[in-house]
């Protein structure tokens, strides 16, 4: 008998998304999935503020769906997330993980012992003295705080994994290209640039849909409700108004900002690569017009990820509105499909 896959969980600022995937061979068959929203606050710039909310949240989603596992793979994430490209004393696994806190003390900002750490290897050890690969560190009560929320619901987490990695996983295009993936959340945005899969830059940049709403209520003095309505169906477009497409242009101006930096720094840095495709998921995302502008602010190709490429015949899933739930499920994709390899 078939060991049973964990399913994918990501916890979002606005909802929580589950994928479950079924293996067979090395084709992945999606076998469920569901979401529920979160009320506003439960999740705020990655941060857990409200645990009995998204405990609720947790049991309605799992009542309505009928996963056939209660085991998950728990994605995560944090403002206080640190990944960074390093040199490590080239140890076997057990002791690598044991001089860890003592190899990278002075290159955090938060304290080592508040820290949960990993390192993942961006070569092959060989006989050389150190190994390089990337450091990634993030505030250990805070992912404590999301596991204990988690399994206050019922469900057992077997595991936790960085969320960037997970949509590395499920919307990575694997060529020679420097691309960059970026997941626009209702509250975070997440960037992942790579070349075949191997990340280069791992970003989390607090900004995303409330903020570019928000915005462009201000600009325009209207309820955020109408703001919404208004980014959703005309976006970066306008409705016929030059104020309405003006508002919409700045209120994504400062994330556009953000994916500069991220490739300018790139293209300076020890690598010197070139972003030169990126693409987009993420319920924010689907802004009308923002590839376009995107493409144009910062001279790049712009697509949309396929994150149900590695899933096998997703078509009769298309009834329960999975082309809907898709662009923001990359990372619960991801998360599954870590668990199935």
């Amino acid at each position: 008998m078939a060991a049973i896959t964990p399913i994918g969980l990501d916890i979002g600022s606005s909802s929580i998304r589950a994928v479950e995937v079924r293996r067979a061979k090395d084709e992945y068959t999606l076998n469920n999935f569901g979401q529920v929203p979160l009320p506003r606050g439960t999740v705020q710039g990655g941060v857990l503020e409200d645990p009995v909310a998204l405990t609720s949240a947790l049991k309605q989603l799992w009542a309505a769906c009928k996963f056939t596992t209660k085991k998950v793979r728990l994605g995560v994430t944090n403002p206080q997330l640190v990944v960074r490209e390093t040199a490590v004393s080239n140890l076997p696994a057990k002791e690598m993980r044991k001089s860890l806190p003592f190899q990278v003390r002075d290159l955090l900002p938060l304290a080592v012992e508040r820290s949960l750490l990993d390192f993942r290897p961006l070569e092959e050890p060989g006989n050389n003295p150190t190994i390089r690969g990337l450091l990634i560190a993030m505030p250990k009560d805070a992912v404590k705080a999301l596991v204990q929320a988690v399994e206050k619901a019922g469900l057992h987490v077997v595991n936790v994994d960085l969320s960037s990695f997970a949509l590395l996983r499920a919307a990575s295009r694997l060529d020679a290209q420097v691309e960059a993936i970026v997941d626009i959340g209702a509250e975070v945005t997440s960037v992942v640039v790579h070349v075949d899969g191997e990340p280069l830059i791992v970003r989390t940049v607090p900004r995303g849909g409330i903020e570019i709403t928000e915005s462009i209520a201000a600009r325009l003095g209207i309820p955020a409700a109408e703001a919404e309505a208004l980014k959703c169906r005309f976006g970066l477009h306008g409705d016929g108004r030059p104020d309405t497409a003006a508002a919409a242009a700045d209120a994504i101006r400062p994330l556009i900002s953000e994916l500069r930096s991220s490739f300018t720094y790139l293209a300076s840095g020890e690598r010197q690569k070139q972003v030169t495709r990126v693409s987009l998921c993420g319920g924010s995302a689907l802004m009308p017009g923002l590839a376009g502008h995107i493409q144009q602010q910062l001279g790049v190709s712009v697509v949309y990820a396929d994150s149900a490429s590695r899933l096998h015949d997703t078509r009769r899933y298309r009834q329960r509105s999975f082309d809907s739930f898709l662009p923001s499920a990359a990372v619960s994709i991801g998360l599954t499909l870590g668990a199935a390899a």
